[in-house]
């Protein structure tokens, strides 16, 4: 009876241990989850108002797109370092070097709105990343979505969804 008393105890042991370390592990893997997952960014700047911009794990504005592209070539492209600008505390990249003086030039002309996130988030009241295929340019400005689904939701009703974006920015920050 003492031996099986002790296996027992032992097992539990055992078994204790093993959910801890996948536990610890578990968490491990959360944390590691968020420390690589997309960060905001805080600016202020002396002339102009509080910005923020979303920015990938790279600190890359728009993934590393080229924002002047969508309207010069009507699509999107992707930036090159050779080409970067920082602008706001955030690093943007540019197909070439006309993009990247056209950008310098005038920002808020080419950057994306409500900071680089998802338009259709910010006229739902939170925020989200985007992806540089899933976008539209509305009145001379460029907006983001989160993917081409959730796109295809903001385009049902576009100036209503700027709208609520425009009354929720930037207090959704």
């Amino acid at each position: 009876m003492f031996k099986n008393k002790s296996r027992t105890i032992g097992l539990l042991a055992f078994t204790s241990l093993l959910f801890l370390v996948n536990h610890a592990y578990n968490f491990s893997k959360q944390v590691n989850s968020v420390a690589n997952a997309s960060v905001e960014v805080d600016i202020a700047q002396a002339d102009s108002p509080r910005i923020r911009f979303f920015e990938d794990d790279n600190g890359l504005a728009i993934r590393g797109t080229d924002p002047v592209a969508y309207f010069t070539q009507g699509s999107p492209a992707a930036g090159k370092p050779e080409f970067a600008h920082d602008w706001s505390g955030a690093t943007w990249l540019f197909a070439n070097e006309e993009h990247r003086d056209l950008f310098a030039a005038n920002p808020e002309q080419y950057a994306p709105q409500y900071g680089g996130f998802c338009a259709w988030a910010v006229s739902q009241g939170y925020t989200a990343p985007i992806d540089p295929q899933a976008w539209k340019i509305v009145d001379d400005k460029l907006y983001l979505n989160f993917n081409e689904d959730i796109q295809g939701r903001w385009e049902k009703d576009i100036p209503g969804n700027i709208q609520k974006a425009d009354s929720n920015w930037p207090e959704v920050l």
